[in-house]
C-alpha cells in the first residue's frame, strides 16, 4: 500500500480528492459506505485515511487517541503542525477543527511496522457494517435510517505494550450500543497480538443517527444493498 496515492500535498497542506478517499476506503478498508462515492452529495474523507495520515506523519506511538470533531470533505486543505508536543490539534485552512490527537509513550516511524498496523486496522474497521453493527441492533431493537443511514466516526484509542512489531494482528473483543433517543453510541473494543502474543488493546467509538425501531426485512434490504455495492466496486 503506498499512502501516497490517497493524498496530496500542496505546500504542506494535505488535500484528498474525492476520488483518492474513494479508492482507500473500498480498496483499502473495504468500506462501501455512500458518503464514500464520488458523487455523494454527503461525501466526506474516511475517518481511517485520516488515521493512516496521521500515523505516517507522526509515527505510531504506544498510546494514542483519536477525537473525530468534524466531517473533511475533498476542499478542505488539512493542516499538520510541525510538533512533538503529546497533544495536536489538526485544523483545515477554515479554521476549523477535524481532528484531535494525544499520545504519550515510546514512537517508532519505521514504516513497515506503521503500515502493518494500518492494514490490520483498517481491515477490522471495515467490517463493523454489516457484520458487527446489525446484529448489535437487532439486539438493542433498533436501527438506522435505510433511506439515509449514516454511522460517523467519532474516536480511536490504542495502547500498546511493544511497538516493533512482526505480525499483528487485531480480534474484535466486545460490542456495545448505548441508546439514547435517535442517537446510539457504539463501542468496539478489541485486543491486539503479535504472533501468540497479546501486545495491546484499544476502542473505536461511533455514532448511529436517525435510529428507529428494527425492522428485519428493511435491514437486509440495506445489507443486500450493500453487498451489491461491493460487487460492482461501486
Amino acid at each position: 500500500m503506498k499512502l501516497e496515492d490517497y493524498y496530496e500535498l500542496r505546500q504542506d497542506r494535505v488535500l484528498v480528492s474525492r476520488q483518492q478517499a474513494s479508492n482507500f476506503a473500498k480498496q483499502v478498508a473495504n468500506d462501501f459506505n455512500p458518503i464514500h462515492d464520488v458523487d455523494s452529495k454527503r461525501f466526506c474523507v474516511p475517518g481511517d485515511l485520516l488515521f493512516s495520515l496521521v500515523l505516517n506523519h507522526y509515527g505510531l506511538s504506544q498510546h494514542m487517541r483519536f477525537l473525530f470533531s468534524g466531517m473533511v470533505n475533498d476542499t478542505i486543505p488539512l493542516i499538520f503542525p510541525r510538533s512533538d508536543d503529546d497533544e495536536l490539534t489538526i485544523k483545515g485552512e477554515n479554521g476549523k477543527e477535524y481532528l484531535h490527537l494525544e499520545r504519550r509513550g515510546e514512537t517508532t516511524r519505521q514504516p513497515e511496522v506503521i503500515e502493518k498496523l494500518v492494514r490490520i486496522y483498517v481491515a477490522f474497521s471495515g467490517r463493523a457494517f454489516p457484520h458487527i453493527l446489525v446484529p448489535l441492533m437487532e439486539e438493542n431493537e433498533v436501527m438506522i435510517n435505510p433511506e439515509r443511514p449514516l454511522i460517523i466516526y467519532e474516536s480511536m484509542e490504542i495502547h500498546l505494550r511493544k511497538l516493533d512489531l512482526r505480525t499483528p494482528s487485531l480480534e474484535l473483543d466486545g460490542t456495545s450500543l448505548d441508546v439514547r433517543g435517535k442517537r446510539g453510541k457504539v463501542a468496539l473494543t478489541f485486543t491486539l497480538n503479535d504472533g501468540e502474543e497479546r501486545v495491546g488493546h484499544g476502542v473505536k467509538n461511533m455514532v448511529l443517527s436517525g435510529l428507529r425501531p428494527f425492522d428485519s426485512e428493511r435491514m437486509q434490504e440495506v445489507v443486500a444493498d450493500y453487498h451489491r455495492r461491493m460487487q460492482q466496486g461501486a
